[in-house]
């Protein structure tokens, strides 16, 4: 089978800073008020690229890759509030961060599926939305395993890097970077 069009990838030795970690809801406050800005952005760019997509058959480049960067950089926050990287992310979703997020270039979509992405959708979102509690309650218990032990259990960071892949592919398929439906898969290249 090919490999999904939005991929996480991790690349980080599991060590944290246990003072970054005391402090990271705090330090992660900026980037939490520019991601929503940022978002106000990109859900007027997804109205857009909807009608594009919905005539053109698909995605403008421009629009591709304006929403692919929201969507990395989302991945980089959310990739430091659980800690499945330590360093400080930067605020335009630079690609050399330790949980990046591989989005593949725009391609031809089926306008049908285009037309009823919103309700094609909604399955995976009420399922991403069930993980958003798990992985608050990973998030709680991670915290405390990496103040304790300077480092993030491999275990809670492999389940916490499903959740946040699930939720960048359902986010990618209702932004329209894709028309593959997200995977259920543990295979971190599906």
């Amino acid at each position: 089978m090919n490999p999904h069009p939005i991929r996480l990838t991790l690349s980080d030795d599991l060590s944290r800073s246990r003072l970054t970690v005391f402090f990271r809801l705090i330090l992660a406050i900026p980037h939490l008020i520019w991601l929503g800005l940022w978002g106000i952005v990109v859900s007027l760019a997804v109205i857009v690229s909807w009608f594009a997509t919905l005539f053109a058959g698909r995605t403008p480049e421009g629009l591709h890759n304006f929403i692919a960067q929201y969507l990395r950089y989302s991945t980089h926050v959310y990739g430091y509030l659980l800690f499945l990287a330590d360093p400080f992310p930067g605020f335009l979703g630079d690609r050399d961060y330790p949980s990046d997020l591989v989005v593949a270039p725009a391609a031809p979509q089926n306008r049908w599926k285009t037309a009823f992405r919103l309700i094609l959708a909604i399955p995976a979102a009420i399922v991403t939305s069930v993980l958003q509690y798990l992985v608050y309650v990973i998030a709680v218990i991670s915290w405390f395993a990496c103040l304790f032990t300077g480092a993030m259990p491999l275990g809670l960071r492999n389940l916490s890097a499903w959740v946040v892949r699930f939720n960048a592919q359902t986010n990618g398929y209702i932004f329209l970077l894709t028309d593959r439906y997200p995977s259920f898969s543990t295979d971190p290249t599906e």
